[in-house]
């Protein structure tokens, strides 16, 4: 497996040509770099003008691996070669360096360059890629990757620490500027300057704003913030992503070289995967940490959160969201200053919550949306926190007073509604708990935490702290004494909601209850339509072409159980649903699939007389779609018509047998719900590419692994999002 390494975008505050001269004192060997044994120069070109120099070098390295596999390589040396192609007037250093020893059985690329900063001249930009392929080597592949890759990880480590130490011996030796280069071609020596000089004038770098100036100048936090936001992304020549150091050091943390790599792949990936709004590398991190710095595993696990939050219209809580007035007087939690480590603090008293009554009153799924609520604003505060310290704030403090905890709590439905609580939190918002402090726990927690725990990340049960009976002295560990609040025996006012009994005539209907199960956020107000079929129920939606090389779009999800999508064209056009009703094999078809199923939502214009190949054609093989799954798939019209986009009720194996009775329970219990969306893109305004469309059809996402009745045509071109 071929193990690459991205570097974010290190900036020397020196300008390009003092770099350089830094750069040169490297060679032939270096006391920083014990591994490098000496150098060979190869050959060596300059211009006529002297502007650009290119020098290829043949590098000697120790050998730092164990004494057996020393013995099996049978040398105490490898040899690399390394091309620099310095161009002074444009003030470029380009690295390429490759190994030359065992070529045939491991293959290492590495590319580096210096540039100007583009936004200050007298800044030094670094940026570094490389690629490790251990082919064959003795058996001892695994080992030799992983000794190769911490071996380069050190180095890397290292090499701003080498530059700003050869920087520092020119200054001490006199040399604090060196000129540009000049046209005339004229070699213009290093200089010792001793007054106002470039580097002097240096403007100040966002890093060094104090972000936390203790003052109320929100506008100057403003600019700062919208400034590191600008200045943290860049796009090298291959259209990589890339992040900056001092980026990564102010807003994300310390990183090892690798997990700065590893989350730049990520980061690439996701922007190529989704377009428009990306999430933020603080996200991004939150998931890679999740997974052990695993890119695949987090990339499938943000995958698969990516097509929750959009199928739940996640990203418009915040905008949107109303808490409920029964929410506001009676659930007793909010957010209440911050911990000892600058992190937001919820407060939750939940043996004063009412759990039976708020699902009653606003049900499961209103309970779920307004932990989400939550979430999406933990995620909020600790950004800003973020800003506002100047340093990487990732997480948020959950304070539970258990206080008043009792049997009542234990009931069936909460402790399910709970359980599904965690397993979505867990699955979308990873690594987002700094700290649960528990405090005031009852007798029955015990039994509470056993049915809950084994539920809970590992990861995240390790941080959850228990206080015993003296639990004012051990929240001042944790919490700032002065945001204690008064009715834990401290001095700040809390505004949290006391909490209690929820009145009965504040419980919704039991009809709006049924009609809320299966539902999430919303979603019926959206861009999206939602339709529930039966047995034997199809739903059309019916476009008619006129451009011919126009593009068919859809994207739907399968709310609840299993439907089966195909996109047919008739031979015939049909402007509307309502002309093909009077032909008697429509009716004689709607009768045949559904007698109880006579309205135009659910009516097919496909008559039963119908033959397939002579009246309607497939344009796109059918596709079977299960609970959960969300389809996103184009088709480039070929022809001028009617085209038709249909979901179908997908039978379960083996049908149903019965009587006529059991046939309507069978049809009126089980539903299948589809949320979906559709345009027509006019040929003229599409830019794309059309065989980039062909080969994007009928897409499932990556949930859809376990779809069948796929013809392998179709599944080598599924798409996920």
């Amino acid at each position: 497996m071929v193990q690459k390494y991205t570097s974010p975008i290190r900036v020397y505050k020196y300008p390009f040509e003092l770099v350089m001269a830094a750069y040169e004192l490297r060679f032939p060997s270096c006391d920083m770099i014990p591994i490098l044994a000496g150098t060979e120069i190869l050959t060596d070109e300059k211009s006529d003008d002297g502007a650009v120099h290119v020098v290829e070098r043949k590098c000697r390295l120790h050998v730092d691996a164990p004494y057996l596999l020393k013995k099996i390589m049978g040398v105490d040396f490898i040899y690399f070669r390394q091309k620099n192609s310095l161009d002074m007037r444009a003030r470029t250093l380009h690295i390429e360096a490759w190994n030359e020893s065992f070529a045939s059985r491991v293959v290492i690329n590495e590319n580096c360059r210096y540039t100007a900063h583009p936004e200050n001249p007298d800044w030094t930009c670094f940026e570094q890629t490389a690629s490790l392929d251990v082919k064959s080597f003795f058996g001892f592949e695994s080992t030799v990757e992983k000794i190769a890759m911490k071996q380069y990880s050190a180095n890397i480590s290292k090499g701003k620490e080498i530059i700003e130490h050869f920087i520092q011996k020119l200054k001490e030796d006199g040399v604090t500027y060196v000129a540009p280069f000049e046209a005339t071609g004229t070699s213009v020596p290093a200089v010792t300057v001793t007054g106002d000089t470039p580097e002097s004038r240096v403007c100040a770098d966002l890093s060094d704003l104090d972000l936390s100036t203790g003052e109320n100048d929100s506008d100057h936090q403003l600019t700062s913030a919208t400034q590191l936001h600008r200045r943290r992304s860049a796009v090298d020549s291959d259209g990589r992503s890339q992040l900056e150091a001092d980026y990564i050091q102010r807003c994300l943390g310390n990183l090892t070289p690798l997990q700065e790599s590893q989350l730049i792949q990520l980061r690439t990936w996701v922007s190529e995967l989704v377009k428009g709004k990306t999430p933020g590398d603080a996200t991004l991190l939150r998931f890679l940490r999740a997974r052990d710095f695993n890119v695949e595993k987090a990339r499938e696990m943000i995958s698969t959160s990516l097509v929750w939050r959009k199928k739940y219209q996640v990203d418009r809580l915040l905008q949107e969201y109303q808490t409920p007035s029964v929410a506001r007087d009676f659930f007793p939690g909010g957010w209440h200053h911050s911990d000892r480590d600058g992190r937001p603090l919820y407060i939750l008293r939940m043996g004063q919550m009412d759990v039976k009554g708020l699902i009653k009153a606003v049900g499961e799924e209103g309970l779920l949306k307004l932990v989400l609520h939550i979430c999406e604003e933990g995620l909020r505060l600790a950004e800003e926190a973020t800003m506002r310290e100047g340093r990487p704030i990732r997480s948020w403090t959950l304070l539970a007073d258990l206080d008043g905890l009792n049997m009542r709590h234990l009931w069936r439905p909460g402790i399910k509604a709970l359980l599904r609580i965690i397993e979505i939190m867990e699955a979308n918002y990873p690594e987002t708990m700094g700290r649960v402090l528990i405090i005031r726990a009852p007798r029955v927690f015990p039994i509470l935490w056993t049915l809950v725990s084994t539920f809970i990340d590992e990861k995240t049960r390790e941080k959850f702290l228990f206080c015993d009976d003296d639990y004012q002295h051990g929240l001042k560990f944790y919490i700032p004494e002065e945001h204690i609040p008064e009715f834990l025996g401290g001095m700040a006012q809390c505004v949290i909601s006391e909490g209690g009994l929820i009145p009965k005539t504040m419980y919704m209907p039991i009809e709006d209850m049924e009609n809320q199960k299966g539902e999430l956020c919303g979603g019926m107000d959206s861009i999206y339509h939602c339709v529930s079929l039966t047995r034997g129920q199809v739903h059309e939606v019916l476009i008619l072409n006129s451009d011919r090389g126009s593009v068919i779009c859809w994207d739907f999800d399968i709310m609840k159980s299993d439907v089966a999508f195909s996109v047919l064209r008739t031979k015939v056009p049909i402007t509307n649903k309502e002309l093909a009703q009077p032909h008697s094999g429509a009716l004689q078809v709607l009768e045949t699939l559904n007698p109880l199923a006579e309205d135009a939502e659910h009516r097919s214009v496909v008559e039963k007389s119908w033959k397939e190949g002579v009246d309607y054609f497939r344009v796109e093989p059918t596709l079977i779609c299960h609970d959960g799954e969300s389809v996103q798939g184009t088709h480039v019209t070929a022809h001028l018509g009617t085209y038709v986009l249909q979901w179908r009720y997908q039978e379960s194996a083996g049908g149903h047998h019965g009587t006529p009775r059991e046939l309507i329970d069978t049809i009126t219990a089980h539903k299948a719900r589809v949320m979906y969306f559709y345009e027509t893109l006019r040929s003229a305004d599409y830019k794309g590419s059309m065989t980039s469309l062909n080969s994007g059809t009928s897409g499932f996402s990556s949930l859809s692994s376990h779809s069948h009745q796929v013809p392998s045509t179709v599944a080598s071109s599924r798409t996920s999002r």
